[in-house]
């Protein structure tokens, strides 16, 4: 199998989809690897570092797509290369399509078979390859909230820990999955009072046992929601439902009851956003806005600002999945494995995951029908 990697166009995206070490598991595999002239280099892999893995280096992204049958990718394409989809591609990726009916349909129109990080997804129900973005995520929404909490980027002026004799900041936190233990790790790490909310009683025992006491738990329903989040400094959205759009827990006029100069990270902003005032997706070179004076961060590629870090986490997890595609083909790895055939998005012109042709509105064909 011909598999390529072009490179990242998003906005401050510098990950890359494969290491050198993964180009050269894939070709040890006997499969060609073709990688745009480039595309490590914001990880810190030289095209060099490629050559001697025994890929094949191209100048531009029109001529890795056209001539690979799988590609691998980050983030989800965006409009720029819609034009390179071919029917029969195989597109491994990060893909987010409950929030991205445009996509969607190009997706379908030139019947790629989407095979999306996000919902491949274990038997006991965890979600291998979004596991390792939503810990270093999780991690930087803190160091990310504790900065645009200075006064100088128009937050209140608080030190997230706080200092003896001055109060710490009050930390709230929406999901208490890898995402939300994550943030947990850092904030109270940083000294800062959590409190984080979740709806499943047994993940709040969990927290509570792994964290001795040290934060608060609050069952998820909206009293609790709205009596906290008027309460924060930094509020984190870290709500995820596998292939599904965020819900929207925290509404307009919760944001209004919130502290002047009070800062939101939304991590869920990638599918949707779970907090009403996240109204758009900002970039890491124009990150915030101001609403009703609450500072919000919406980039929906943070692990992109620490690239190396994110690259060689995501490769670790990606790569197995990768060689069973290239080594058996689509029909095969996935009759064979359930966790990837719940990664299957699009296929053959159709919307393959129950949760994601809901967010859509549209028909959902089993992909056991169409094999």
């Amino acid at each position: 199998m011909i598999v390529g990697v072009p490179k990242e166009i998003k906005n401050n995206e510098n990950r890359v989809a494969l290491t050198p070490g993964g180009a050269g598991m894939l070709r040890m595999h006997g499969h060609q690897v073709l990688v745009q002239a480039g595309a490590g280099l914001g990880s810190g892999f030289t095209d060099e570092d490629y050559r001697q893995e025994g890929a094949t280096i191209v100048a531009g992204a029109a001529e890795v797509w056209a001539g690979s049958d799988m590609i691998m990718k980050v983030k989800e394409p965006i409009p720029e290369e819609y034009s390179f989809f071919k029917e029969g591609l195989m597109l491994f990726t990060y893909l987010h399509l409950a929030a991205a009916g445009d996509l969607a349909n190009h997706l379908l129109d030139k019947k790629v078979t989407g095979i999306a990080y996000e919902t491949i997804q274990l038997a006991n129900g965890s979600l291998p390859l979004l596991t390792p973005m939503s810990e270093v995520a999780g991690r930087m929404s803190v160091q990310i909230g504790a900065q645009y909490l200075e006064k100088m980027y128009g937050g209140r002026g608080i030190l997230l820990g706080g200092v003896p004799g001055v109060p710490p900041a009050d930390v709230i936190i929406l999901g208490g999955g890898i995402v939300g233990t994550n943030a947990a790790k850092m904030a109270l790490g940083l000294g800062a009072n959590v409190v984080v909310i979740e709806r499943s009683a047994d993940r709040m025992r969990q927290l509570d046992d792994i964290f001795d006491g040290r934060l608060r738990t609050l069952m998820s329903n909206p009293y609790n929601i709205a009596s906290a989040v008027a309460k924060a400094d930094l509020l984190i959205g870290a709500v995820l439902i596998p292939g599904a759009r965020a819900p929207r827990l925290v509404t307009a006029s919760m944001v209004q009851s919130m502290k002047p100069g009070a800062v939101i990270v939304d991590v869920a902003v990638d599918q949707g956003g779970s907090i009403e005032t996240i109204d758009r997706i900002t970039t890491h070179s124009d990150p915030t806005y101001e609403m009703y004076g609450v500072l919000h961060y919406a980039v929906a590629n943070m692990p992109g600002a620490v690239p190396r870090t994110s690259t060689l986490a995501l490769t670790n997890v990606t790569l197995p999945y990768a060689v069973d595609l290239a080594n058996k083909g689509f029909k095969q790895a996935v009759s064979q494995s359930v966790p990837l055939s719940l990664g299957v998005n699009t296929y053959q012109g159709h919307i393959t995951h129950p949760a994601v042709a809901e967010a859509l509105g549209k028909p959902y064909t089993a992909l056991s029908e169409l094999s």
